[in-house]
């Protein structure tokens, strides 16, 4: 036994391997391996400083990052269903600008879409209130006068709201008008000149008393004035159709909140 560990060690003597110069081809050093040990050690305490320095909303954050970057890979149906339906609504929307501008393939009738758009502003519908109001001599009259006025105010209101709220432009970047200006009608959704007309037809066709000519020709008015939005690029698809819901809407609530003869004459006398 002696004699045949003194010729492993010999053997290991003279093997070119066991020098200084090779010895990391085979095993690291000690103390390469206590230097490697001891920056770990350093970059660990490091990072943990750094973690307790770190505010706890940027950590939650850095927790939230890869859950939302699944979210944008993997989209809902509901997600991929809605972006689907606004693409088409913009693309609709556009192909029926056929006015938004003198070089569309209508842009010649934009004169008389714009003036079929007036008839549904806000503007001459308060005027021509207060004038017929004026004038008016029947407590009936007057009443539906003056809850039609309450409806024009609240239409200008809510719609004003909602676009402030939605702040959602046309399909084509056209400036609003002064008129647009002064009842807030400044963003797409929802279409004020549909919302109006929608409470307006509604209302007329609850309280006046019309034949059926005329109540088809009010219904057809609110539909060609809604639609002349689209027809010159201020308002998408959607924007009109949910302007004549929240005329509906609109119209309900003044049902609700009707004023009386009573309270009607009194706001006139105190007027």
């Amino acid at each position: 036994m002696p004699a045949s560990q003194a010729r492993s060690r010999a053997r290991d003597r003279n093997n070119v391997l066991n020098r200084a110069e090779f010895l990391s081809l085979n095993q690291p050093l000690k103390g390469n391996q206590e230097s490697r040990s001891s920056s770990r050690k350093q970059s660990g305490q490091a990072g943990a400083a750094g973690a307790q320095n770190t505010n706890p909303k940027e950590r939650r954050q850095s927790q939230q990052l890869p859950e939302e970057d699944c979210m944008q890979l993997n989209p809902s149906f509901k997600g991929i269903a809605f972006n689907s339906l606004l693409a088409i609504d913009i693309c609709m929307s556009k192909r029926l600008g056929v006015c938004a501008n003198r070089a569309s393939s209508w842009g010649g009738a934009r004169s008389m879409i714009n003036l079929l758009g007036i008839t549904g502003h806000g503007i001459p519908w308060i005027a021509g209130t207060l004038i017929c109001l004026v004038k008016s001599s029947t407590l009936a009259g007057q009443e539906v006068l003056m809850n039609l006025l309450l409806a024009l105010l609240l239409d200008i209101m809510i719609v004003a709201g909602l676009q402030k709220l939605a702040k959602r432009k046309g399909p084509y970047d056209i400036t609003p008008g002064l008129l647009d200006y002064l009842t807030m009608d400044t963003y797409a959704f929802p279409a004020g000149h549909a919302s109006r007309v929608a409470m307006l037809s509604k209302f007329f066709l609850n309280h006046l008393v019309l034949a059926i000519p005329l109540r088809i020709l009010l219904v057809l008015w609110a539909l060609c004035v809604g639609f002349s939005r689209v027809m010159i690029g201020r308002h998408h698809i959607t924007d009109v159709l949910s302007g004549f819901v929240f005329g509906y809407l609109q119209f309900r609530l003044v049902e609700l909140i009707w004023m009386s003869s009573n309270t009607c004459q009194m706001l006139i006398s105190i007027w």
